[in-house]
């Protein structure tokens, strides 16, 4: 079976991570905890980086820095992980949704002045499976509203909006190390920002709210959200590589498209002129025309030995948020459509050209 995505570690991360064990700062100290925050924020162009135990709780760290209030509302694409929706439900805000663009699955920013009310405090544009949001529809409308931007960028380690960073916009920007992602540690996140008090907010609220000069001493509830040196040793070594890794995940994307373009009945991803993609996961649409919906274009494709994986399914289908009468009537059919058609295909580091070839015509064989 060939995998959807797998970490592709080497010699550096083994070297770093027998450091780790050797000297035997494993836990929450070290100095490649320090080491990681420095390098990412440089990386991404921003001045601080906060690391955390995983992306999920960066989004929640990020929020709760903003103090929302019951009522107020943060702006969120309904086609993404349930991470984003849960962090706003988390922070007590109430999450506000928009639905795809049709070319790149992002947010479809067109929409977001009509989302706006007096009550809105956020948007969090979400750059999907590597490609990047618009975002200057995004940050014009957050300054004209005076808006907070928290930039969801798990999805898109090195990637690029109008030759700029994605993870260097808005108040802060959040990141996932899931296994699965460019840089990985195994688990982990970071929140980036480039306002000093936030960032020293932020490593306040990750680590309980001791207080400097008297340790068991809280004036505020925080959480445990650090981040361990061990698992830090493994982010600073990928960076280290990451141009490596970002051709690699290009070549991925670049070189499914050429051998998968001339099958009418799917829609690829799309880069637009002012993006640079990095295929976090190579994805594909299917269309009516098929008489297959994901799910069974995914049997067909296991058969054959090729493992897949389905689209998001949108916030306002998700039952858990039905449940609380979140969403109620709402329809987005771009989201709809995508997360009943689009799966994404094996697109890690570590996939040869073979395999590539392999998945290829598989894909080409059940849609003949």
């Amino acid at each position: 079976m060939i995998p959807v995505n797998e970490p592709h570690l080497g010699p550096l991360e083994l070297e770093f991570v027998s450091e780790c064990v050797r000297t035997g700062w494993v836990s929450s100290s070290g100095k490649f905890i320090t080491e990681f925050e420095e390098r990412w924020a440089e990386y991404c162009g921003r001045k601080h980086g906060v690391a955390v135990s995983n992306g999920t709780v960066a989004l929640q760290l990020a929020l709760e820095a903003l103090d929302l209030k019951p009522g107020e509302e943060v702006i969120i694409p309904t086609f993404t992980i349930i991470s984003c929706a849960q962090a706003v439900i988390y922070a007590g805000a109430t999450p506000v949704l928009v639905d795809s663009e049709p070319r790149t699955w992002c947010m479809d920013t067109a929409q977001l002045k009509d989302k706006i009310t007096l009550r809105t405090r956020a948007i969090m544009p979400v750059h999907i499976y590597g490609h990047p949001v618009n975002m200057d529809p995004v940050m014009d409308l957050a300054a004209k509203h005076r808006l907070a931007v928290i930039e969801d960028a798990a999805e898109a380690h090195g990637a690029e909006y109008r030759s700029r960073r994605c993870g260097s916009f808005g108040l802060m920007s959040c990141f996932s190390f899931y296994a699965n992602k460019l840089v990985t540690t195994g688990e982990g996140g970071m929140v980036l920002t480039d306002d000093s008090a936030i960032a020293e907010r932020l490593r306040s609220l990750r680590n309980l709210c001791f207080l400097p000069e008297r340790r068991f001493y809280h004036e505020e509830l925080g959480f445990n959200f650090r981040l361990t040196n061990l698992q830090a040793s493994l982010g600073v070594a990928q960076i280290k590589r990451m141009d490596e890794i970002v051709q690699k995940k290009r070549w991925i994307g670049e070189e499914y498209t050429r051998r998968l373009k001339h099958i009418k009945t799917i829609q690829l991803p799309a880069e637009e002129q002012w993006a640079r993609s990095v295929y976090w996961m190579y994805g594909l649409v299917l269309s009516s025309d098929t008489g297959m919906n994901a799910v069974q274009f995914a049997e067909k494709l296991k058969v054959r030995g090729i493992e897949t994986r389905p689209f998001f399914l949108g916030m306002h289908e998700q039952p858990v948020f039905q449940r609380r009468n979140l969403f109620k009537g709402e329809c987005y059919p771009v989201a709809e459509r995508i997360a009943r058609q689009g799966l994404y295909l094996p697109s890690g580091i570590g996939l040869t050209s073979e395999q590539l070839a392999t998945v290829s015509d598989a894909v080409s064989e059940v849609l003949r």
